[in-house]
């Protein structure tokens, strides 16, 4: 089996090096990973200035781009072989509900599945490493009963989980859960440069606002570990009808006009 490793947090964060450690007895493991902190990049590729790869004391290769473009680049020229999977992490701090829209852990993973292989994005609920052996140990089992179920090699799929900060012995069951919302981000945060000009600092996430039975919100606040499965395809499906015959509409003002 072999499997390639990124993150968001950069190439020297505890959780990349933890579920590399998790793993690399199982599998040809490669880390390609950000050089440094990319948070919230989501998809985001760099398409106007050049990328470099470099490759650290400890073998992770790094690159000054996204979790995204480190995905890209290992998956279109930079592996001399295709991986049977792709796993993002272990992020510091959850990527829950809205978040997976803004997570470049979830970015790096998407990646993956993009080209067809089969991906998780694995995040501790809380930004501080607790427990982070616990975390690297249950990504560890997770991949290693993936394979046994025989669930790699076939169609892709993308999953995100997130692990609570707590030891081994306290943690809940594995729990398939839908995405939360959050409530909208808290205002702006501003201040004065020391040339006079105005900076803006974006605001903290949002709490919660629906972390319901069967949310991955609730799930983790319970101790339980929250697996998600995700999909691309961001089409309204339930309302087409709806908007067909608005488009009718549309197109036949338009057309008269």
């Amino acid at each position: 089996m072999r499997i390639l490793i990124s993150n968001d947090d950069g190439f020297q964060a505890p959780g990349v090096v933890a579920l590399y450690e998790a793993l690399k007895d199982i599998a040809q493991v490669e880390v390609v990973a950000p050089e440094h902190n990319n948070s919230a990049k989501s998809n985001a590729l760099t398409l106007h200035s050049p990328l470099y790869v470099h490759r650290a004391a400890n073998g992770f290769r790094y690159v000054n781009g996204t979790p995204a473009d480190c995905v890209h680049i290992a998956l279109t020229g930079l592996l001399d072989y295709r991986p049977d999977l792709v796993v993002s992490g272990i992020n510091n701090g959850a990527n829950m509900g809205d978040d997976t829209i803004y997570s470049g852990t979830v970015g790096a993973a998407m990646e993956g599945y993009l080209f067809g292989i089969p991906s998780i994005a694995f995040s501790q609920v809380q930004r501080d490493w607790l427990h982070l052996d616990a975390a690297a140990s249950k990504a560890r089992q997770m991949v290693l009963q993936m394979v046994e179920k025989n669930l790699l090699g076939g169609s892709p799929w993308l999953l995100n989980v997130n692990i609570p900060n707590l030891p081994s012995d306290q943690l809940g069951r594995v729990k398939l859960c839908r995405l939360g919302r959050r409530h909208a981000a808290e205002p702006v945060i501003t201040q004065q440069s020391p040339r006079g000009e105005t900076m803006y600092w974006i605001g903290a996430a949002g709490a919660a606002k629906d972390d319901a039975d069967g949310t991955d919100f609730h799930a983790t606040a319970q101790g339980h570990i929250a697996i998600t499965p995700l999909k691309v395809d961001l089409t309204d499906h339930d309302n087409l009808g709806y908007w067909a015959q608005t488009a009718a509409l549309l197109s036949s003002g338009m057309g008269a006009a």
